[in-house]
């Protein structure tokens, strides 16, 4: 992972794909989200949706999934040119969550991550704070999800 002083605003990632089958639709819905319109075709298709749906909470699941997979990735690239690896810190929250469309059994969703502000911590100096919207773009290429994510990033250089 990047120390805050290696992040720049505009910065993009492409965290990865996934494909929502019909089958992991039905099982998180059946666990989590156990709406008619995520467990049942006919239902989805009789629904706003016009298919089986997925759950957003399931699409905002495999973005999570996809950006641990991708900071885990940059952190052993980053051990194996011999760099000390950045732990983050938690995040505070997110805000503008949105289900822009319907993601339907059948759609890959591609998720990627833009940094959208920077600041250093008032309280915590070793600390800085980063924005970064995360969206997800159905294979037509539409916005289908959106957040504006924060997190704590270690300061390179706190004390100096």
């Amino acid at each position: 992972m990047r120390f805050f002083e290696d992040i720049e605003v505009g910065q993009r990632r492409e965290l990865g794909p996934f494909t929502f089958t019909a089958d992991s639709i039905k099982r998180f819905a059946a666990q989590f989200d156990p709406q008619r319109f995520h467990l049942d075709e006919e239902e989805g298709r009789k629904s706003l949706f016009g298919g089986l749906a997925a759950s957003g909470w399931h699409v905002g699941s495999v973005c999570m999934k996809l950006m641990v997979a991708d900071g885990q990735r940059l952190a052993r690239e980053a051990v194996a040119r011999g760099e000390k690896v950045a732990v983050w810190g938690p995040s505070p929250g997110f805000r503008e969550l949105r289900w822009i469309k319907p993601v339907l059994a059948g759609d890959t969703i591609h998720f990627f991550s833009e940094v959208e502000s920077l600041r250093t911590s008032d309280s915590r100096p070793e600390w800085g704070i980063v924005q970064a919207r995360n969206t997800g773009t159905n294979q037509r290429g539409e916005l289908v999800f959106s957040f504006l994510a924060t997190a704590f990033v270690p300061r390179r250089n706190a004390g100096a």
